[in-house]
């Protein structure tokens, strides 16, 4: 009876294994590169779930010059391959941090069917892009009160010096104050190791062509309520505006996956349950 306890319950813990094994997740950077996933990514693959950290195109180790990276289209491109060499059958969870939703959306207006869930953290959520003024406003950071751009900023003119920037990154100085406030001091020095300016033109281009069935995948929004990047009342904005199937709230930093790690995974694995994304 004991021998046959033992099997039946070492069958059982090997079939959740293989279930749990089944769900991918793909995690898209801000202004970054997946490297900024590690502690998630790690929290992940000891809980068994298949997870991929993508390098966007100049970013983390991509090899490309993110001066010269002019186009949305030419700058998601690593996503938008990636997903088109999966079978046709299989799904992911996408989960964008900041900018990364600009990723998560143009990817879910053109394979819906292949993202079983769309999860936001921190990040920019609008259906269309930048249309608007609103959105310009809802959706970029706005970092005036840390000075004027150029004290924020460090730029980059791929267009050429009297044409506007192409690439910024917060100064390395002023990264713990506005990006990092409450993160570990050990992740807030990797990240100034590691962080490489973003395509700001190419962001700021980010228009998306409606798919007919977008709203068929799901949305969550996860709140960072002490977030002095994408401001909460921006953040609140975009919620009200395209409204997705849960909120939840952290109290982090624009950098969750530093300063709250374990909550955001939990998070992240409770939504993913809620839509079925587990069985």
């Amino acid at each position: 009876m004991g021998e046959e306890y033992f099997v039946e319950t070492e069958k059982m813990k090997l079939q959740e294994k293989d279930e749990l094994s089944q769900i991918h997740f793909v995690l898209v950077h801000g202004i970054s590169g997946g490297w900024c996933w590690y502690k998630i990514k790690s929290l992940m693959e000891i809980s068994c779930y298949k997870v991929t950290c993508l390098d966007l195109k100049g970013a983390g180790i991509h090899p490309a010059d993110p001066t010269t990276v002019l186009s949305f289209d030419d700058y998601n491109e690593p996503l938008i391959e990636f997903l088109s060499s999966l079978p046709e059958n299989e799904q992911v969870i996408l989960v964008g941090h900041s900018a990364g939703g600009l990723s998560v959306t143009d990817a879910t207006h053109k394979f819906p069917k292949k993202v079983r869930l769309a999860v936001y953290v921190a990040a920019t959520m609008l259906r269309t892009g930048f249309v608007t003024e609103q959105d310009v406003k809802d959706g970029i950071p706005d970092l005036s009160e840390f000075g004027e751009p150029i004290d924020v900023y460090d730029m980059g003119f791929g267009l050429g010096p009297e044409q506007p920037p192409s690439s910024a990154v917060i100064k390395r100085s002023l990264q713990r104050k506005i990006i990092y406030q409450m993160s570990p001091l050990e992740d807030s020095t990797l990240a100034a190791m590691l962080l490489r300016p973003g395509p700001i033109q190419a962001l700021k281009s980010a228009q998306f062509k409606e798919g007919e069935d977008v709203e068929k995948v799901p949305r969550i929004y996860i709140r960072t309520a002490y977030d002095r990047v994408v401001k909460p009342e921006q953040q609140d904005a975009m919620i009200k505006k395209w409204p997705p199937q849960n909120v939840y709230t952290l109290e982090s930093d624009h950098s969750p996956f530093f300063s709250a790690p374990f909550l955001l995974f939990g998070l992240i694995i409770k939504a993913a349950s809620s839509f079925g994304c587990s069985d």
